[in-house]
């Protein structure tokens, strides 16, 4: 497996963020970019095929930029090699963080495990779907024209710049169908945070899903990050730091 170029930005507390199913870090960029004012941010693009394998790549951004322990934070798919991570390194995980993750027992709609079956032919229909799913949650995260406009140039921009593999994001979305975390969040003992947006801006990940987690990780609570969806990370990335930040801070008082 090819070793992924490492992202490391910025100082403070050492923060691993894991993308989503596109599993290229430049469309966390914007979470980067905040992230890195507070933390010393790691990412990474995601390069291998399992989900043991994702986790293997955390453990190696670590060790590459000389960290023995951080903040785990994944991201929708990522949420789920964060959780993987932090049950089967427990002692590299400070505390964790699952922004709009799908919890065990969520399945991926019957139309995209079609896509997933015929990623070359079906997954352009994804792409095309997926600006009428988030509308709504963008004009609640944009509520200026201008501004929903410069969003959706950037994303596009990224899109080209850093263009998706759609047999992967397939292979993603069916480790969701076949992966079931319950006795990995059994394991995890570190401080864990749920993000979401709200209920009714998530179209991709049902916000009650990623809330069985808190259920799941003993001690696990949930925050909300307000006029967004399912991707507030990137949409309100200073209301996400916000969170995260309060957080963590939280935790080290509590362990000092």
């Amino acid at each position: 497996m090819k070793t992924a170029e490492l992202i490391d930005r910025g100082n403070g507390p050492a923060l691993v963020l894991i993308p989503g199913i596109q599993g290229r870090w430049e469309y966390m960029r914007p979470a980067v970019d905040a992230l890195s004012r507070v933390f010393r941010v790691l990412t990474f693009s995601l390069g291998s095929d399992d989900l043991d394998g994702h986790a293997d790549e955390v453990n190696a951004a670590l060790r590459r930029a000389g960290v023995d322990r951080a903040v785990i934070c994944g991201v929708s798919f990522g949420g789920i090699v964060a959780a993987r991570f932090a049950a089967a390194y427990p002692e590299r995980t400070n505390a964790l963080v699952l922004a709009s993750a799908p919890a065990p027992g969520w399945r991926v709609p019957r139309r995209h495990r079609v896509y997933a079956q015929l990623p070359w032919l079906l997954g352009p229909l994804f792409l095309v779907e997926s600006p009428w799913r988030m509308r709504a949650e963008l004009r609640a995260a944009f509520p200026e024209g201008r501004t929903r406009r410069a969003f959706k140039a950037s994303v596009l921009r990224t899109l080209l710049s850093a263009p998706i593999s759609l047999g992967l994001m397939a292979a993603r979305a069916r480790l969701i169908d076949e992966t079931d975390l319950r006795s990995d969040c059994a394991r995890i003992d570190a401080p864990t945070l749920i993000v979401t947006g709200e209920p009714a801006l998530d179209h991709v990940v049902p916000v009650e899903s990623s809330h069985d987690f808190v259920r799941l990780i003993r001690g696990a609570r949930a925050d909300v990050i307000a006029r967004t969806g399912h991707l507030g990370s990137v949409t309100r990335p200073d209301a996400f730091v916000a969170l995260v930040s309060r957080f963590v801070e939280g935790t080290r008082h509590a362990a000092a």
